[in-house]
């Protein structure tokens, strides 16, 4: 792997991660476009290592706070938003394997990504959000985690369904963008975690330089992703993704016909 190859796909890791047109469903595309399948299991990792520093980076303030008050009522709401992932990831792992495999499934997940952020801005501009962490209540954080969970299959966005949904919850536009942010931290987190057992940490060589370049490059562009993400949210505009995510799709779906 060169620098450059490193790079691009620190850079689409990062921006997939978290503008929300799916990252998984990216992933299936370009391997099925470009013949991604080789890519070491530890770049990986450190790919997502790389984007998980960039919500630290973004939320420092939030995490502070937390940690400093462990008991508040926003802690409880993330760990209830965590559950139907787990769930999700635990019970249907083999199934979600096997919708890797699909253009089909990206497609058809690419064009419910683009259906919620489209319904769920129309929603909220035409009511009043307000809430934040102390007027969201534990019901509204598991239906958000259910959207989350609905992401383990490719096309369908983390942060897309779950701001979608804090939307739909009425939780205030800024703040419906932050919790799905700072939900994102234990799933990325998890996903690593579970990788790690999967590598090989004996008779592997690896070349330091594209890794470096690699974790940068999504770390940065993470970073600006959220940057992006968060001023859309507030300024109402984050629907303008609803159309690159069907346009994605009907390429998706094209390439699954034509094949």
């Amino acid at each position: 792997m060169t620098s450059f190859e490193a790079f691009i796909l620190g850079m689409v890791q990062g921006l997939t991660e978290f503008l929300p047109i799916s990252s998984s469903g990216h992933l299936v595309l370009f391997q099925h476009l470009f013949g991604l399948k080789d890519v070491p299991l530890a770049f990986d990792v450190l790919l997502h290592i790389g984007t998980l520093i960039a919500v630290f980076i973004a939320f420092w303030e939030d995490i502070v706070s937390i940690l400093k008050k462990p008991f508040d009522k926003l802690t409880f709401l993330i760990l209830v938003g965590i559950i139907p992932a787990g769930l999700a990831g635990y019970f249907l792992e083999d199934y979600v394997a096997m919708a890797f495999e699909s253009l089909l499934v990206v497609g058809i997940g690419l064009i419910f990504t683009g259906a919620i952020l489209k319904i769920s801005e129309n929603y909220a501009n035409n009511r009043i959000l307000i809430k934040q962490a102390e007027e969201t209540s534990f019901k509204d954080a598991f239906f958000i985690g259910i959207m989350q969970a609905l992401a383990i299959l490719p096309g369908v966005s983390r942060s897309g369904s779950t701001i979608a949904a804090g939307l739909f919850a009425g939780l205030d536009r800024d703040f419906a963008a932050r919790f799905s942010f700072l939900l994102s931290i234990p799933v990325i987190l998890g996903a690593g975690l579970l990788q790690l057992k999967d590598l090989p940490f004996k008779g592997e060589t690896i070349d330091l330089i594209p890794y470096g370049v690699g974790f940068l490059s999504s770390i940065i562009f993470g970073y600006l992703a959220i940057k992006v993400v968060l001023r859309l949210v507030r300024g109402g505009r984050l629907s303008v993704f609803s159309y690159y995510c069907w346009g994605v799709a009907l390429l998706s779906l094209i390439l699954y016909f034509a094949g």
